[in-house]
């Protein structure tokens, strides 16, 4: 079902800017996190952030995926997860490839609709935490990731997931951020994707073959980098062709566990070309709209005293989950 979300954007953040940016400058303390390193079958490895130790039985484990180049040290990332020990809840994070601040081994990356890495990761938790239920969170490209594993192979082990501030449409994000003040977020972004890129080209040899140093730092948008990086990377024809493979948009309909997708109208990454119609939904998600809130923003409360309502809606629907459908 698609609904009006009970967010509503305080006097004093009801720019989309701000309710973006201000979350990074208020969250100033370290995430606090066990590091492992999970070895891949392919000879690579994503890094883990575990929230403490992780017990036997049926208390839910919350499995996150971070957004573009984000981590641990990501404001969303840290705050929910402070938010979670704080409750005694069990998480871990799954770093993208190359994402923890150790570059990856391969010359293959991470992208919108790379799922293998995750079912990886949930096989193996499922084998050392036997009938462990688990619920996934995705925020930004790891929502749209995720939307992608629960269409596609929905692991048995998740039992109800959260989509949150996702690009639902790649394509249309992609032309957003190259437009008004949201070219800020564009550069930021690509500073450290090129940063990322030339660092294989010194290390690797095949890196070195495919790209000039040059034609990285010539690389001007988030399109022009997927058109000559993302999709030729990972067996794209371009990166329209990667685009439509990857967008989460059009498999809501095939989700088959309780999603909660939260996205605000405003938010500078996207368009409404991202909010799909009624029509579109599987009967299992639960899509709730607000008018503002930014890209993983959803600030409230007070200026001296500010809240952040995305980790009181999750921690509501984690309750909801665990006493409903897992338990």
């Amino acid at each position: 079902m698609l609904i009006e979300s009970h967010f509503h954007a305080p006097w004093w953040a009801r720019n989309p800017h701000l309710q973006t940016i201000l979350p990074k400058w208020l969250r100033r303390a370290p995430a606090r996190f066990v590091p492992e390193r999970f070895e891949l079958a392919d000879g690579d490895f994503v890094d883990l952030a575990w929230s403490g130790d992780i017990s036997q039985g049926e208390r839910p484990l919350i499995v996150l995926f971070h957004g573009l180049e984000g981590s641990i040290h990501s404001h969303y990332a840290k705050g929910l997860f402070a938010h979670l020990q704080r409750q005694g809840d069990e998480a871990v994070l799954m770093h993208f490839r190359g994402c923890s601040g150790e570059p990856n081994r391969l010359l293959q990356a991470y992208h919108s609709g790379a799922i293998e890495d995750a079912q990886a990761l949930i096989a193996e938790l499922g084998r050392r935490f036997p009938g462990k239920p688990m619920i996934a969170i995705g925020y930004s490209l790891g929502g749209n990731m995720l939307v992608n594993l629960l269409a596609r192979a929905c692991p048995k082990e998740l039992k109800a997931a959260v989509v949150i501030s996702a690009p639902l449409q790649l394509d249309s994000c992609a032309d957003r951020v190259n437009q008004g003040f949201s070219r800020v977020y564009q550069n930021y972004l690509l500073r450290t994707m090129r940063h990322n890129l030339q660092s294989k080209i010194r290390r690797q040899a095949e890196a070195g073959k495919r790209w000039q140093p040059q034609q990285v730092q010539a690389i001007a948008t988030l399109r022009d980098f997927d058109e000559q990086v993302t999709a030729p990377l990972h067996g794209f024809a371009s990166a329209d062709h990667y685009y439509q493979s990857c967008s989460g948009l059009g498999l809501l309909a095939r989700i088959p566990i309780p999603t909660l997708v939260i996205h605000a109208a405003d938010d500078p990454f996207m368009t409404d070309a991202v909010i799909p119609r009624p029509e579109q939904l599987s009967p299992m998600v639960r899509y709730e709209l607000s008018r503002r809130g930014g890209h993983v923003g959803f600030l409230h409360g007070t200026p001296w005293r500010p809240r952040f309502w995305l980790e009181e809606r999750i921690s509501q629907w984690l309750q909801e989950q665990t006493q409903g459908a897992i338990r």
